[in-house]
């Protein structure tokens, strides 16, 4: 990777305790004014951010291992994103695509065909986040087929919206107390080695049998899957899954829909995960990592597919905002100058050479697994393999009060997973999984 100037010390440094004076006073207009339901992991208020590092109200800096939930690949205030989006502020900062169209979009649209591996000719219509993707892949799928259902697998996770969180798997708390949920979406098993013991191949044989039974090729519009499962544990299919249950769906006249929010734009070492085994989905859904923090979000796909959704039919107010596109041009400007893909496998081998010398000494860590910078421990118990949610929360709770800001996923809540920013520093990464690791030795 490159040198890049960063403003802010790439070290971790705690001023106060936290949280401090600052954030304790901001904790309580947050409790006055917040809904109770946006609840936050850090008990600290951030100001400023920059490569691996976030610095909170009181001065103190964070060893940043999340990025804003795999949205801060390229850092949080990477050069080409702010000049970018200041540059295109001061133009305009709206007009909306649907009554004035602007160039940024256009571009945002051509790069997506050149980078997103879609057979043949593709096109894309922007949104603004990642559940606004994935209705509309849907939409266009249900457009394109003139069919109705929707089948999504185990451990999912697709958004929040009632769409959306029907095809999601977790109840808590993603949906309890939300429903009802939409109709016509079914649910069926996927791929987890670690648990299930299958190949690629059984496994995509079993999903397949249940869609085939449960649902039928003849009512299926589409089957949506993550690549690599986020919230439900970084969840890597056994080989040879996603190839054939994307196969099946060719032959059976059934889009494939990839949902690489968490996963595309350089995290995983590829551009996008699913070309890792020469998957080429119909419709692939983006975001995160997109556009270097500002909301932006993508649907791609085969021009036909993408064409069957009539005219006026998709978009919104402010879908492919031109300041979130300028933005995406300077992120995925960052990612080709810097080799971020390269970089992705550089924090692969790092990490989990790391995590493997912990492992030999430590029965509880039962699976690390991911790929390039989207990696994970999967902590159980050693004698049964029963998850170990408590102690996935107590040892996350202890890196973040020590200033390492952990994130926790996984159907069961027992799994630690590592999103740094692919711009974060080896030595600052290397003390951060310390941390993490430390923490878990002390229980």
């Amino acid at each position: 990777m490159s040198e890049q100037h960063t403003a802010l010390p790439q070290s971790r440094h705690l001023a106060t305790d936290l949280p401090g004076p600052k954030a304790r006073a901001l904790q309580q207009r947050h409790s006055a004014a917040v809904a109770a339901g946006v609840s936050a992991l850090m008990p600290t208020y951030a100001v400023r951010s920059d490569r691996g590092i976030i610095e909170d109200v009181d001065g103190n800096r964070l060893i940043d291992l999340g990025s804003g939930i795999a949205v801060t690949t390229v850092g949080a205030s990477a050069p080409a994103v702010v000049s970018a989006v200041a540059d295109q502020a001061a133009q305009f900062t709206h007009s909306c695509f649907m009554v004035t169209p602007y160039e940024g979009y256009i571009a945002v649209a051509e790069k997506l065909s050149e980078l997103t591996p879609v057979p043949g000719q593709s096109r894309s219509a922007l949104f603004n986040s990642g559940a606004e993707a994935v209705e509309n892949a849907v939409k266009i799928a249900r457009a394109y087929t003139g069919k109705q259902a929707v089948a999504a697998f185990d451990h999912a996770y697709h958004g929040r919206t009632t769409l959306t969180m029907t095809l999601t798997a977790k109840s808590m708390p993603y949906k309890h107390s939300f429903g009802p949920f939409a109709p016509e979406i079914y649910r069926v098993s996927g791929s987890y080695p670690y648990r299930d013991g299958l190949t690629g191949d059984q496994a995509a044989e079993r999903a397949i049998d249940q869609l085939e039974k449960q649902i039928g090729a003849g009512s299926l519009a589409a089957v949506i899957i993550e690549p690599i499962q986020g919230e439900g544990g970084f969840i890597v299919p056994a080989e040879g899954f996603l190839t054939r249950v994307s196969q099946w769906c060719r032959e059976n006249d059934v889009l494939f829909i990839a949902d690489e929010i968490q996963t595309g734009f350089a995290r995983t070492g590829a551009w996008f995960a699913c070309a890792e085994e020469g998957v080429e989905p119909d419709l692939i859904t983006t975001a995160k990592g997109i556009a270097g923090g500002m909301p932006l979000s993508a649907v791609t796909g085969r021009a036909d597919v993408m064409d069957a959704a009539h005219s006026g039919g998709l978009g919104g107010t402010y879908g492919g905002n031109p300041v979130a596109c300028a933005a995406a041009l300077g992120a995925i400007g960052t990612m080709e100058e810097l080799d971020l893909l390269s970089r992705a496998r550089e924090i692969e081998a790092l990490v989990t050479e790391h995590l493997r010398a912990a492992q030999a000494n430590d029965a509880r860590i039962g699976d690390i697994r991911g790929r390039g910078a989207m990696l994970a421990v999967e902590l159980v118990d050693p004698e049964t393999a029963a998850p170990e949610a408590a102690l996935a929360g107590a040892v996350a709770a202890a890196a973040r009060a020590v200033g390492v800001v952990t994130l926790t996923c996984g159907t069961y809540g027992n799994v630690i997973r590592l999103l740094p920013p692919l711009t974060i520093d080896d030595e600052l990464l290397r003390e951060g999984l310390t941390v993490i690791t430390e923490a878990l030795a002390a229980r």
